[in-house]
């Protein structure tokens, strides 16, 4: 297998069978009570800014995008970001990531947040979150909270409990019709 046979495209949603089984064989069925997989039940994911990697007609890796809030921040959150076993460690998940960071860019996003594990991220551009400027609606270990700033100072105005972007627009217009 070369990596010059692998595509990256964006997702869609014929795919969607696909990356589920890939999440499920990278993260199981425990990944639903994460506090990530809580904010991404609060609404869809961006697909014209998630990404697939093909090899031949199969999804080999996947990456998604959220939007979501804290406080008066906005941002996208990257995640799940899944790869299957017999492909990875040949940089397809990073090139995931800085295909969908580009994109997140080029959409005009302040910045973009996941949880995971900084020593794989931080290469890619993330940095840690400061303890106690966001918390996840389920616990999290806040040393993997971590994020990429598109536009300067936009990652201070993440403050509070993270929420999908739709979640926080109801409860605006629930405080605006009070």
């Amino acid at each position: 297998m070369s990596l010059a046979d692998v595509k990256y495209l964006p997702e869609k949603p014929a795919h969607d069978p696909e990356i589920e089984a890939i999440n499920d064989e990278a993260f199981g069925p425990g990944r639903f009570v994460l506090g990530a997989y809580k904010i991404r039940e609060g609404g869809p994911h961006e697909r014209a800014l998630s990404f697939v990697a093909v090899h031949g007609d199969i999804v080999v890796a996947s990456v998604r995008m959220t939007r979501i809030a804290a406080g008066s921040g906005r941002a996208l959150m990257l995640g799940p970001l899944a790869v299957r076993p017999a492909f990875k460690n040949l940089g397809i998940g990073r090139r995931l990531v800085a295909i969908a960071l580009e994109a997140a860019a080029k959409a005009g996003t302040p910045a973009v947040m996941l949880v995971g594990d900084e020593p794989y991220y931080g290469p890619l551009g993330f940095k840690r979150i400061p303890r106690g400027q966001i918390s996840m609606p389920r616990p999290v270990d806040l040393d993997r909270l971590l994020s990429h700033e598109i536009v300067p100072g936009a990652v201070a105005r993440l403050v509070g409990e993270v929420c999908h972007a739709d979640q926080a627009r109801i409860a605006a217009n629930v405080a605006a019709m009070a």
